[in-house]
């Protein structure tokens, strides 16, 4: 399912944000020599997701002295996600694709009406995608159902192991 290989540049993306901007990532990657830690996740209706991204947020702090930025995206609306996000507190990026747009250049699981089984309607599955500052992938994980992601104490082990071994 790998549409990209470690060290390839990732595809630039522009989505609407619950911030009421229009979020470019390669603006965004110029003006901030960080690292990007891209998550997709299904939607505000998934009590998992919410769940892992208020790990990430009590997490946050790791990620920002890693040089880390946190970006998440989801196929559910803005409106939903902006409820999300004010509900929940969140700092860190929340993105809407509802139209696939960043989603299919990710090349990201879309469970569809076509899909083999009934999981709460259409949506994207969770993928997670690490960047370098110059956009480079440094990791990536993709999935077709909603078990087996990586908690945010993985995804701090994941950022420590590739900043320690990066050639």
């Amino acid at each position: 399912m790998s549409k990209f290989s470690l060290g390839d540049k990732i595809p630039d993306f522009t989505l609407p944000a619950t911030n009421d901007t229009e979020f470019s990532f390669e603006l965004y990657r110029r003006k901030n020599k960080n690292w990007f830690l891209i998550i997709f996740f299904r939607g505000s209706w998934c009590p998992v997701c919410v769940q892992d991204l208020k790990e990430l947020e009590e997490n946050k702090g790791f990620f920002e002295k890693k040089n880390v930025q946190l970006i998440t995206i989801s196929t559910d609306t803005i409106s939903n996600l902006k409820n999300m996000v004010n509900e929940n507190q969140f700092s860190f990026t929340v993105l809407s694709d509802e139209k696939l747009e960043a989603l299919q250049k990710f090349d990201v699981f879309y469970h569809s009406k076509d899909a083999p089984y009934e999981d709460h309607g259409t949506h994207g599955e969770p993928a997670y995608f690490l960047v370098d500052e110059e956009g480079k992938l440094l990791y990536q994980q993709r999935q077709t159902s909603p078990f087996g992601r990586p908690s945010a104490t993985e995804l701090r082990k994941i950022v420590q192991y590739i900043q320690k071994n990066l050639k």
